[in-house]
């Protein structure tokens, strides 16, 4: 056999060996491991509610109510569904993903600089909404009768990294915490009482800060009061 032939097949013989240890055999070997050892991990931390999945507990999700016309439907915009923060729910960090926020196909940040004028805006318009959805619209005060907007946390003005930040900060929530007590007519401290239970620690114990995951407090409220107000 010519040493070029030799060489040739060789090659694609190796090729072909190397393509199925890293390609097939390996990626088979860590899922099985993945799923034996981790399964919650593995498929990616999801949460079913009576059998139907409701989020992950590592993406953060919209917490929103159809907004409804004088003629009693659900509004549409563009041939989507107009929604707006729902009061009876913790809401999550503000998100800038590609499609609309909190889309999990498209983690991406806003992708502009600290002075843009786009940031400045975006800001500025976060910390309305926190505003106006943390205010009693029957007295028109705040829930929080100590809110003001140097007490907005900056996770509630500016959006995460990934923009599907599952976690928002203690001092949001405790800000929160007011207005869901008094929409679901709990007492304050067993809202605080929730808040406290999904609350994670730091990332090894020295990482980053606490944070309290929305989508398990959101549904932990609902156990505590049927999903109603």
């Amino acid at each position: 056999m010519k040493p070029w032939l030799r060489d040739t097949i060789t090659s694609i013989l190796a090729v072909i060996v190397f393509a199925i240890l890293t390609g097939l055999l390996y990626p088979l070997v860590i899922t099985g491991i993945s799923q034996v050892a981790f399964p919650g991990d593995a498929n990616g931390q999801q949460i079913h509610l009576d059998g139907k999945l409701v989020g992950s507990k590592i993406i953060g999700q919209s917490f929103a109510s159809p907004v409804l016309g004088k003629n009693g439907k659900a509004e549409e915009k563009e041939g989507e569904l107009v929604t707006e923060p729902d009061p009876r729910y913790f809401q999550s960090r503000p998100s800038a993903t590609e499609g609309g926020a909190y889309n999990a196909a498209a983690s991406t940040f806003s992708n502009h600089g600290p002075n843009s004028v786009k940031t400045k805006e975006a800001d500025e318009e976060n910390i309305k909404a926190y505003l106006e959805l943390n205010k009693n619209p029957a007295t028109k005060t705040e829930y929080d009768p100590g809110l003001s907007v140097a007490r907005i946390p900056v996770d509630a003005v500016n959006s995460s990294a990934s923009g599907l930040d599952p976690e928002i900060s203690k001092a949001n929530a405790s800000i929160q915490a007011y207005r869901v007590a008094s929409v679901r007519h709990l007492s304050l401290a067993t809202v605080d009482g929730l808040i406290a239970k999904y609350t994670s620690g730091r990332g090894l114990g020295f990482s980053g800060e606490p944070g309290v995951n929305v989508l398990e407090l959101n549904l932990a409220l609902d156990r505590q009061t049927g999903g109603t107000s």
